[in-house]
């Protein structure tokens, strides 16, 4: 499972932290994994009661679970399941380059080269976006890393630079 993160800087890794400790616990308990499904479930009933505060927290839990899965869980509570998310100040943009050449038919190359685009141009577009991506391609083999995508984004272009990510977690 990767998880990737918008939002406070501080209160994403402290979340992220507390989700892996109850993942690792659940496990340690039941001998198997949690799924994807169920551990958005916890995170969401876990952030259910701080709805309204300055916290400010949204996750994106990626993983295969009987085919793959992507849901993004808010510091509100909400959850939603779905097949492609962009999230933070800079998603519009992303999503400007995604609605435009997002095909399901992409090869693998095709589709780390349309999410470095998407993530150069939030980036390049709004002064609050990060700069630096790690790029994760997950199948129900497991995942594996775009090592092309962890560059500093400048004003070059996005085909030969790397993308974004706040935080990518792992949690094997």
């Amino acid at each position: 499972m990767m998880v990737t993160s918008s939002g406070s800087g501080a209160d994403c890794m402290l979340w992220e932290r507390i989700l892996i400790r109850e993942i690792r616990l659940y496990q340690l308990r039941h001998g198997h994994r949690l799924s994807i499904r169920a551990t958005a479930k916890l995170l969401s009933s876990m952030l259910h009661p701080f709805k309204g505060t300055e916290m400010c927290v949204a996750l994106t839990l990626c993983g295969w679970d009987n085919g793959p899965k992507l849901i993004y869980v808010c510091s509100d509570g909400a959850r939603l399941q779905g097949d492609v998310f962009s999230v933070g100040s800079g998603s519009p943009y992303a999503y400007g380059v995604l609605d435009r050449e997002l095909r399901w038919s992409l090869s693998k190359g095709e589709a780390i080269s349309l999410a470095r685009e998407a993530v150069f141009r939030a980036t390049h577009r709004d002064a609050y976006s990060g700069n630096n991506v790690d790029l994760f391609h997950i199948t129900a083999q497991g995942w594996s890393i775009s090592f092309t995508s962890c560059f500093f984004l400048t004003n070059t272009p996005p085909q030969t630079q790397g993308a974004l990510c706040d935080f990518v977690t792992m949690t094997e």
